[in-house]
């Protein structure tokens, strides 16, 4: 019987499809900012958020966004005052966030709830929540579109975008805040332990074409579509978790294009000014 028959599962394919719009598009400037582990920090701290929801009875989403938007904002304001060990704000974080986690989840009411956020259970969203997600979603590409050059400057050299009159700080801080809702609203999806996988694997398989940062971003969007309906299809029919599934079929994609070009590498020769396996500018 077709699983689209199915109500839950048709709220998957939505809320599926739609993050995996607005993932990439968060994924790419991670990537080239070179803080391709945030999404790990950011994940684990909405890991606490969602005790915190538990806790204090509201609900778990709503709890992850905050604390993943302060765990942002934190790794920021850090990365700003060690410039040259940007890394280390991430590490901070995660580790304050797993420890955080850790304690408030012994006082968490729904255990059960609790666990579903490790691997993700994209096929429990309520009503209110897929509500969230499309707010969300339309947030995040208005903001890509309407940021779209400033994000690019800033993507590969901040302090030339600085020059350039581009408001660094603001969209800094805009780009943090629409990070961390993402990152919140994907962990329910594919769960916090693998959300940090499905912003970068896309992007990574994206860029082994050598295209421009436009192109790059579109093969992004596309992989993660592929990637996610790929999923949920193979998940539902062959019983296994949604979100290890998703992020398997990507890395066995990137595995797959690696091989490929290792065995027919591109001809430097004709475009030496193009650095590998990087996105260029249009």
């Amino acid at each position: 019987m077709s699983l689209l028959q199915y109500e839950f599962m048709r709220r998957a394919f939505v809320v599926g499809i739609l993050l995996s719009v607005i993932i990439p598009c968060i994924g790419i400037i991670v990537v080239l900012k070179r803080l391709s582990m945030i999404g790990d920090a950011l994940s684990h701290s909405s890991l606490s958020g969602v005790a915190m929801g538990l806790v204090v009875g509201v609900n778990p989403i709503l709890g992850a966004i905050v604390m993943c938007i302060a765990a942002a904002l934190a790794i920021e304001v850090i990365r700003k005052r060690i410039p040259h060990y940007a890394e280390m704000a991430i590490a901070v974080i995660l580790s304050a966030s797993v420890g955080l986690a850790g304690i408030l989840s012994g006082f968490a009411k729904n255990s059960a709830s609790f666990n579903s956020f490790l691997f993700g259970s994209i096929i429990a969203f309520s009503d209110f929540e897929i509500v969230l997600v499309v707010c969300v979603s339309l947030a995040v590409m208005l903001a890509f579109v309407l940021l779209y050059k400033e994000l690019f400057f800033i993507a590969f050299d901040e302090r030339l975008a600085g020059l350039a009159g581009v408001p660094v700080r603001t969209v800094n801080n805009i780009f943090t805040i629409l990070a961390a809702v993402t990152v919140a609203v994907a962990s329910r999806t594919v769960g916090v332990l693998i959300v940090s996988s499905t912003m970068v694997i896309p992007v990574a398989c994206a860029m082994q074409f050598r295209v421009s940062y436009k192109r790059t971003v579109i093969f992004s969007i596309l992989f993660a579509v592929v990637f996610m309906v790929a999923g949920l299809y193979i998940s539902y029919y062959a019983r296994l978790k949604p979100g290890g599934t998703i992020v398997l079929l990507g890395v066995i994609c990137l595995s797959v294009i690696l091989l490929i070009k290792k065995q027919f590498p591109p001809n430097r020769g004709k475009n030496r000014d193009v650095l590998p396996s990087a996105p260029q500018g249009d």
